[in-house]
């Protein structure tokens, strides 16, 4: 049996949203695109029916992967848990680098969710392994690859 994968409920929803879109709108374009090429004749020597059989490949096996991630996910709400002030997946966290003084934010979310440009931070990342547990006040050591980062958590959020 596969463990749970935690993830939020907004990573939950635009997984269903484009499991939704690949099913409804990708996967029939690909069929009729798959029909069109075959009407041109011979498939040995047919490129355009290998690319669209190709898309096939790799459409069927998104809906799966998604599919997989969804039944196994656990969605946690950080919004309906007790605010607490430690740092827990779901949670938003300001950090203040103790080096440079500058304050960053990053919210913790599940391995397909996480966007280092949106500040969305995989639960597995180092930043957060190190966060997770700690509360406000506290100083965390970060081990990056240009060498240990000192932070002091400012603020967790529930949003």
């Amino acid at each position: 049996m596969l463990d749970k994968v935690p993830m939020t409920q907004a990573g939950a929803d635009a997984l269903r949203e484009e499991l939704e879109h690949l099913k409804k709108v990708d996967r029939p374009r690909i069929v009729q695109a798959i029909a069109e090429a075959r009407e041109h004749g011979d498939l040995k020597e047919n490129a355009e029916y290998h690319a669209a059989r190709e898309q096939q490949g790799f459409c069927e096996g998104r809906i799966q992967d998604i599919e997989g991630k969804l039944s196994n996910a656990q969605i946690i709400d950080i919004t309906k848990l007790p605010h607490t002030g430690k740092v827990m997946f779901g949670a938003t966290v300001d950090l203040i680098n103790l080096d440079t003084d500058e304050t960053v934010s990053y919210t913790i979310v599940g391995d397909d969710e996480s966007d280092v440009k949106a500040n969305k931070i995989s639960v597995n990342s180092p930043i957060a392994r190190a966060l997770v547990g700690k509360s406000e006040g506290d100083e965390v050591v970060v081990q990056t690859p240009g060498g240990e980062v000192e932070f002091e958590i400012d603020t967790v959020k529930h949003i």
